[in-house]
């Protein structure tokens, strides 16, 4: 699972907590009060009834899907993947059976496939273009999917209003009856637990959600485009050197090494 957000999450619950204790005065005030199961069922059910209504099937069926690729950590450095290339560059000087036998034991497989490409005989141009291809409409399926996280952000408080709306009727309703003034504190308190359960749902949830998993599709279509290139050089033949140097330039200064001496910089 993703530690940083572990720690925003819960992070975020602790200053929740702590704020309302803070606020807390007078005999009636208790955190019983931010709770209401009829609130996060406005919330929670009009925000997913909206989905439906706002996508496909198809991909409400896979938001799980999108909220796994945020959850999920990912070891996001390159480094070894600018060893692996090497490695295979190195083999593929050795010639096309030599080659034939390394494609199995590559780990990544987008790569895998651009090598298998490479041994297949597919001209240059033709690889970049297809490698390219991929990288191109995964970043608009991963695009969809944040797009699916930040809708769920925009109508978490939009639901938390009508739920608002909702209280507010009910109590306006009952205002003018026997006691209505008395009731109208703990009245106007439950109208607007709704909006706050919204803005709780988009500002801790879903928007940095939808956030990460951008950041996350950015990451990967570095690395993925940086896999493209060492594809090509494997095409041409490069010098593993040569290759590293180039590759080097996807990547930060601390993962770099030059053969076999990493370079702290």
């Amino acid at each position: 699972m993703d530690r940083a957000l572990v720690i925003g999450i819960i992070l975020g619950i602790i200053m929740l907590v702590l704020g309302i204790w803070m606020q807390l005065t007078g005999p009636a005030a208790s955190f019983g009060s931010f709770w209401s199961a009829g609130s996060l069922f406005i919330v929670g059910g009009g925000m997913v009834a909206s989905i439906f209504v706002s996508f496909p099937l198809s991909n409400v069926i896979g938001l799980g899907e999108a909220i796994g690729a945020v959850i999920k950590e990912e070891n996001d450095k390159m480094g070894p993947m600018v060893d692996e290339a090497c490695h295979v560059a190195d083999i593929a000087r050795k010639g096309a059976a030599e080659l034939d036998k390394s494609v199995g034991s590559i780990v990544n497989p987008f790569f895998k496939d651009g090598v298998q490409m490479v041994r297949d005989g597919y001209d240059v141009e033709e690889l970049t273009e297809i490698m390219e291809t991929r990288i191109k409409y995964r970043e608009k399926r991963e695009k969809l999917q944040a797009d699916m996280l930040r809708s769920m952000g925009t109508l978490a408080p939009a639901w938390g209003m009508v739920g608002t709306l909702m209280g507010l009727v009910i109590m306006l309703a009952g205002f003018g009856g026997e006691g209505g003034a008395d009731g109208l504190g703990p009245g106007m308190s439950a109208a607007l637990i709704t909006t706050f359960y919204g803005a709780i749902f988009a500002n801790l949830f879903f928007n940095p959600m939808a956030n990460k998993l951008e950041v996350k599709t950015r990451k990967t279509s570095i690395a993925f485009n940086m896999l493209v290139q060492a594809a090509r050089l494997i095409h041409q033949k490069k010098h593993p050197i040569i290759m590293r140097e180039k590759l080097n330039s996807f990547i930060p200064p601390r993962e770099w090494k030059r053969g076999d001496v990493e370079i702290n910089a």
